[in-house]
């Protein structure tokens, strides 16, 4: 089982944060492993997939060079720095300015170094222009939708965090985490040596929207665990035709969007509207009796009640059957 012990003052100490680059190394990821998290994701591999195939076909020494760091088990660090605040330009570069031989040494901690690497130079620059490429075509398109899902996902567990404690925030992260009590974070089921953080550490909570997830450390100093968001945040909602013809578009997305409790804060993330806007929508929708407004100790969650999810459902049921 592989856990880090972490003591009280790393864990005060630690933060969520929204990586753009983390977010292009969990896209290439998928890419790499075509293993979308849900059928939104799937539609965005579909598409972008044949580029990125046709893109390494022009490129096989990157070609070997991403299948080498990306194990299944285990990343090639030089890949995955942990996020330190700087710009995904300055963090780009750092990997660009990754030495050979540093890479060779975290190729082989990952999985057995090609023949084809053992003597080929440039490995951190073509590490760093295929994340360009990836960050251009797959990511920056979508990334303000994606930073927003990444920003809900921290105000979930921001107030999991508040009512329930490490516990609640910590454990399901990602599979086999949990928080085990006494300082003790188990990251995986995996056999590792166990990990001391302590004093300022330098941790870091980072969402990103597809389903791959790790762990990262530089020195003592700088420790990162990546994680997926919240399913039902990382899949776009799309409202019904039917429902946008009756309600709106703005006020059909919230509604759908309501399948599950979400405060204001968490709407405003999602949606990219702003604070008011979100507040007149839920106003309108309390008052037509489609949604419920309650309270969980310092939060104020909405969620749909019977009559909003009938009148979602049967808008749904007819877009699918014409």
């Amino acid at each position: 089982m592989g856990y880090w012990r972490i003591d009280t003052d790393a864990l005060a100490g630690s933060r969520f944060v929204v990586s753009a680059l983390a977010e292009t190394t969990a896209a290439l990821m998928a890419l790499e492993r075509r293993s979308p998290a849900h059928p939104a994701e799937r539609a965005w591999l579909a598409d972008r997939l044949p580029h990125y195939r046709a893109h390494l076909a022009a490129e096989p020494a990157t070609a070997a060079l991403v299948r080498a760091a990306l194990g299944r088990q285990w990343l090639a660090g030089f890949l995955t720095p942990p996020p330190d605040g700087r710009p995904y330009e300055e963090a780009v570069a750092q990997i660009r300015a990754t030495p050979d031989a540093v890479v060779r040494t975290d190729l082989r901690a990952a999985s057995a170094l090609p023949e084809s690497l053992a003597r080929a130079r440039g490995l951190g620059p073509r590490t760093a222009e295929l994340l360009e490429w990836v960050w251009q075509e797959a990511v920056r398109p979508d990334w303000e939708r994606r930073r927003r899902v990444a920003e809900a996902d921290i105000l979930v567990r921001t107030a999991q965090l508040s009512s329930g404690g490490w516990a609640a925030a910590l454990s399901g992260m990602r599979p086999g985490m949990a928080w085990l009590g006494g300082g003790r974070l188990r990251i995986n089921l995996q056999d590792r040596p166990p990990r001391e953080l302590s004093g300022e550490a330098g941790l870091v909570f980072v969402p990103v929207t597809t389903r791959h997830g790790w762990v990262s450390w530089a020195g003592r100093h700088r420790h990162a665990l990546v994680y997926p968001c919240e399913g039902q945040l990382a899949q776009p909602a799309g409202a019904p035709a039917a429902l946008v013809g009756l309600l709106g578009p703005v006020r059909a997305r919230v509604l759908v969007l309501l399948e599950s409790p979400k405060s204001t804060t968490q709407l405003v993330a999602l949606t990219g509207l702003s604070l008011g806007a979100v507040a007149g929508q839920l106003k309108v929708l309390l008052a037509a009796g489609l949604v419920l407004r309650r309270r969980t100790g310092r939060t104020v969650l909405y969620s749909r009640v019977a009559a909003g999810d009938v009148l979602v459902s049967a808008a749904t049921g007819s877009e699918q059957g014409e």
